[in-house]
């Protein structure tokens, strides 16, 4: 007879345990700003990184609760202050999930910028109703009480900790990991070996929903691994 132990009791037994963090964010109002379409367009090639996430990963945090209205701070800026529903539609569409760095993602809301003022050359210089500061933030990443050396107790986790907890592992751990994952991912692929699992929740779309319709895809997920 086997001693090997079953594929069941084998996922209960992760190489390392899962620690459960939550992060704060020290916002900073950077030296970039926008008051024209063509200002932005300058301030986009020159903003640093932190600031491209903070303005659509972050924007996911900030406004998880919101189940309609524009992804990312640029699409609603263009909607609210510069009066041009197309470009917004255009940033809207973009899904970050599609990029490996924060440099491709860069270029890419360039591109859409610079083609839509093209096309629309009277908007270019168009005064702004509003102007848009960048911003960028300061991440202090807090432990929470939840740890996982199971992967029942990794589903009770996902159960437990906050949306906060949620977004700094889900969403805020891209940056990080130059958005090709997420730390929940990671666990389940290197320290579970479920690999099928960590590709389904790395295919979880973070847009059409709230954090919390997100928790419950984490952990239906989960819950299928553990069955």
């Amino acid at each position: 007879m086997s001693g090997e132990p079953s594929q069941p009791a084998a996922r209960n037994r992760p190489h390392r345990p899962f620690y459960f963090n939550t992060s704060a964010h020290l916002l900073r109002i950077t030296r970039e700003r926008a008051s024209s379409l063509s200002e932005l367009l300058q301030a986009v090639r020159a903003c640093s990184e932190d600031s491209i996430f903070q303005h659509t990963f972050r924007t996911l945090e900030e406004h998880h609760f919101i189940r309609e209205g524009f992804s990312n701070d640029f699409a609603h800026w263009a909607f609210s202050a510069c009066h041009e529903p197309g470009l917004a539609e255009r940033l809207a569409s973009v899904d970050v999930r599609t990029f490996t760095s924060v440099a491709e993602l860069r270029e890419r809301i360039i591109a859409i910028v610079d083609e839509y003022i093209r096309h629309n050359p009277k908007s270019t210089d168009r005064p702004a109703r509003d102007t848009f500061y960048f911003c960028a933030s300061d991440t202090v990443v807090l432990p929470t009480a939840f740890v996982a050396r199971t992967l029942a107790e990794f589903a009770e986790g996902l159960r437990q900790v906050s949306v906060h907890s949620i977004h700094h592992h889900f969403i805020e751990a891209r940056l990080r990991l130059k958005l090709m994952s997420n730390d929940f991912s990671q666990w389940l692929q290197e320290d579970m070996d479920l690999t099928d699992a960590a590709r389904q929740l790395n295919r979880i779309d973070i847009y059409t929903g709230t954090l919390e319709d997100v928790r419950r895809q984490l952990v239906t997920v989960v819950e299928r691994a553990l069955a």
